[in-house]
């Protein structure tokens, strides 16, 4: 009788963290280079239920299949292009990535979803690969990011929104040297940064942009603020980005924003609260039978 109070309790806290991550991706509307985080929900192991003792066969009767309840595995971040918002800021850039992968069967580009993945026919899943910013926090361990909201700080440092400094393709931070103009900074569609010397009256180059390529981005861990961290740089695939063979660019005076469906959150929101309260019920109903099974069966 309460494999049913379990199953719906599992029912509850797997919506419940549904909601969490539907809510977060809501609170981040806003926020550039926020990718869509999706709950991942999967079943406990079937079991094979038989009858016990039948007389007639003598051996257990096959029931059918049994399933205990439903858990959250996992989020995985969609790492899918948002789209762009002009700022006219010298310091905002946006990676506009579409790179793409052959199929090893058929030696043809493979159809990424909306979600940026793509199932085989034997069920290997493969994600569509991402371009990145280097940065790196105070201890200097470095992370990813596609938020390129980029400042320029008192020392002259290119820092992110959040403190982090931004990488150049040597790893190490980019630093613009007294006398240079921050207003004339421009980059090319490559992240090569240059811009105005105040001292010699000419267009001297600062430094190229640190960008990375992540061939298996579901490998990358969200770290929070848009950060993302590579437990196993193998694993995710990182690689130095290749201008000229990769499918992305940097568009400067530009920001790319949350790819966030607010509608469709919205509706999923209001999903997940249904479930969790059709599960409540489940469990209500379980409680009155308890209830009046000890108070009044016993009495009988």
């Amino acid at each position: 009788m309460l494999r049913g109070l379990y199953t719906a309790a599992s029912g509850m806290l797997a919506e419940q963290r549904r909601h969490d991550t539907v809510t977060q991706n809501i609170a981040n509307l806003n926020t550039p280079g926020y990718k869509q985080v999706n709950s991942v929900a999967h079943s406990f192991p079937e079991m094979l239920i038989a009858l016990m003792g039948d007389k007639r066969s003598g051996s257990p009767a096959p029931i059918g299949k049994l399933v205990t309840g439903v858990f959250a595995e996992e989020s995985l971040p969609a790492f899918v292009q948002g789209d762009l918002k002009e700022t006219q800021k010298s310091t905002d850039f946006a990676l506009v990535s579409s790179l793409s992968l052959d199929d090893p069967a058929t030696g043809e580009p493979i159809a990424f979803d909306a979600s940026g993945k793509y199932v085989g026919q034997d069920g290997t899943v493969t994600y569509q690969p991402q371009a990145f910013f280097a940065v790196a926090d105070e201890n200097g361990n470095v992370r990813y990011t596609r938020d390129g909201n980029f400042n320029v700080n008192a020392a002259g440092e290119l820092r992110t929104s959040t403190g982090y400094r931004v990488l150049d393709d040597q790893g190490n931070a980019i630093v613009l040297a007294a006398g240079m103009s921050v207003d004339s900074l421009k980059s090319s569609a490559a992240g090569q940064l240059t811009t105005y010397d105040n001292n010699t009256g000419t267009t001297v180059p600062v430094a190229a942009l640190g960008i990375v390529v992540a061939d298996r981005p579901q490998q990358l861990v969200r770290e929070g603020n848009g950060v993302y961290v590579a437990q196993d740089e193998t694993a995710a695939g990182i690689r130095t980005f290749d201008p000229a063979a990769d499918g992305a660019s940097v568009r400067q005076g530009y920001l790319e924003v949350s790819n966030v469906d607010a509608a469709q959150s919205m509706v999923d929101l209001m999903a997940a609260q249904r479930a969790y309260e059709s599960n409540q019920k489940i469990i209500q109903y379980y409680d009155k039978s308890l209830e009046k099974a000890v108070n009044e069966i016993g009495r009988v």
